[in-house]
């Protein structure tokens, strides 16, 4: 059986290619030899990259077996995420491997700017004992204001809090009861830059949060204060910085990022009150390793057809373990409900019902999407281009939570609408300790028929003699039952059968079958892992 071939494009750890396991074809290329690159991705299921190597268009364009794109670090501007969403393509990348790091290196600027550390090293360096000169101050009972209270300026929290210092932070996504676990009080951003005597920003490079530190915000700040940028370059407006530094609007500050990268002839560079590190955030040997090892596990996962946490083209976030198994089972509800589908569909409800609504069920709604497309349209379906297949079909979908459930602890129920107007509901459930996946409804009969290869469904009106009939014609086509169910809400009214086959029944049988029970619906759903 061929390996499924992983392209490593540029340097990465040894620790990398070991997390990877012996499942995969390891090759390498240059990713910045750009036709060597190219012929190299004809044949790569994955690509693993750093920040040098360009995955744009025309890349995607010429890797037609491409599954996943991973970029061992956090930026992902090397990355066209939305062709590879377009392509079907998952884009995961690290986002918590140099987190510690970039932690660090904040407490290393404030630390330099509280003791003049640089500057002080520098002139003993050309032998000059300028003790008097290097004053600094303590952290101790100090106010520390941290702007942007995620995973970085938690840890960033933790670590000042041991200096004796007030943390004070501004995040309006910030809920008042983790900050106050992390022991940390929130403010306005005015408040925060009033009186912090540090202020070290954490946010998201976005249109709304570039230049959000500007000349307004430098007037607001004690000129003692410092402020240091180890998150994105363009957070803090470099020409206001600079015009605050020179003045003594403020103290002095420390950058780690840049507008421009490296930034060449920055009017900032020549600033005494000014400490600068070249992009050194994550450059650490254990950052890199954990990048490496992650993107690697998430290449396995990937290639595994399993969902990924770290992936960013991809709704949801990590899986908790109590909804991991549900995931199989409602795409297989997905296959089921295309099967019944006869013809567009316009909208799709998927509902969760019974203790499942206590966690994050956002990715049964990715699993049902890409049960239902995977058999009706011609390119491959993933977690990544369901929904858009759903966009592009002009497909409502809904997520529907209750956590009544009278009957079963957990069921999911997939509901939708055709363009005819007919309505079409499968209903599925996990049972037992072994979890065995069920189907419990079918357009509102209830059944309970362990999944299998292949289902035939017939719904028809009660009387006696049809379970003879379309035993026998299966019989006769050599085709063998090995499961049967029926359910019916009344006798002489419309009946349902659910038939586990153990082998393909070919149509002219189907149509044989229909005929001699005068089916109202009879259809054949293969069910693929």
């Amino acid at each position: 059986m061929t390996k499924p071939v992983v392209l490593i494009a540029e340097e990465l750890s040894p620790a990398t290619v070991d997390a990877l396991g012996p499942d995969f074809e390891i090759r390498s290329v240059d990713g910045t030899d750009r036709p060597a690159l190219l012929a190299a991705l004809a044949d790569a299921n994955a690509i693993l990259v750093r920040s040098a190597t360009k995955v744009d268009a025309e890349a995607i364009a010429a890797a037609p077996k491409l599954q996943v794109v991973a970029r061992a670090g956090v930026g992902l501007d090397n990355v066209d995420i939305k062709a590879a969403t377009t392509a079907g393509v998952m884009v995961v990348n690290a986002p918590t491997s140099n987190i510690i790091s970039a932690a660090e290196l904040t407490v290393g600027h404030i630390l330099s700017l509280a003791r003049h550390i640089p500057a002080a090293h520098a002139a003993l360096a050309q032998g000059q004992w300028k003790r008097s000169a290097y004053t600094g101050t303590e952290l101790y009972e100090k106010t520390i204001g941290i702007i942007g209270l995620g995973r970085i300026g938690a840890l960033i929290a933790a670590r000042l809090q041991a200096f004796g210092t007030e943390v004070i932070a501004y995040d309006p996504y910030i809920t008042a009861a983790r900050a106050q676990q992390l022991g940390v009080q929130t403010v306005s951003l005015d408040e925060l830059l009033e009186r912090s005597d540090f202020i070290t920003i954490h946010m998201p490079k976005t249109p709304e949060t570039t230049g959000m530190i500007g000349r307004e915000q430098f007037d607001l700040m004690k000129p003692s204060a410092y402020i240091v940028n180890v998150a994105r370059g363009g957070l803090i407006d470099e020409e206001a910085l600079h015009d605050a530094l020179v003045s003594g609007r403020i103290a002095g500050a420390g950058l780690d990022v840049f507008v421009s990268e490296p930034p060449k002839e920055s009017p900032l560079l020549g600033l005494p009150n000014i400490i600068v590190t070249p992009h050194l955030g994550a450059s650490t040997d254990e950052a890199q390793e954990k990048a490496g090892v992650s993107v690697a596990k998430s290449v396995r996962l990937a290639l595994a057809g399993e969902l990924v946490p770290d992936a960013v083209n991809v709704a949801g976030g990590v899986i908790d373990p109590y909804v991991r198994p549900g995931i199989p089972l409602v795409e297989k509800l997905g296959q089921l409900f295309a099967g019944l589908a006869h013809g567009p569909l316009t909208s799709l409800d998927v509902e969760v019902r019974g203790e499942l609504v206590d966690y994050d069920v956002s990715v049964l709604k990715l699993a049902a999407l890409k049960g239902v497309f995977s058999n009706v349209v011609s390119e491959t379906v993933s977690y990544v281009n369901a929904p858009l297949l759903a966009e592009q079909r002009g497909v409502a979908v809904r997520l529907i939570t209750d956590s009544d459930s009278p009957e079963y602890r957990n069921v999911i129920t997939l509901r939708g609408a055709l363009a005819d107007g007919e309505q079409i509901s499968v209903s599925g459930t996990l049972t037992g300790t072994k979890q065995i996946e069920k189907i419990v409804a079918i357009n509102g009969y209830d059944v309970e028929v362990p999944f299998a290869k292949s289902h035939i469904i017939m719904q028809y009106t009660d009387r006696p003699g049809i379970v003879a009939v379309y035993g026998r014609e299966f019989g006769e086509a050599g085709i063998n039952i090995a499961g049967m169910q029926i359910a019916r809400r009344e006798a002489g009214g419309p009946a349902l059968s659910v038939l586990t086959v153990d082998s393909v029944v070919p149509a002219e049988v189907l149509e044989r079958v229909s005929a001699a029970i005068e089916a109202h619906t009879l259809v054949e759903v293969d069910i693929t892992e």
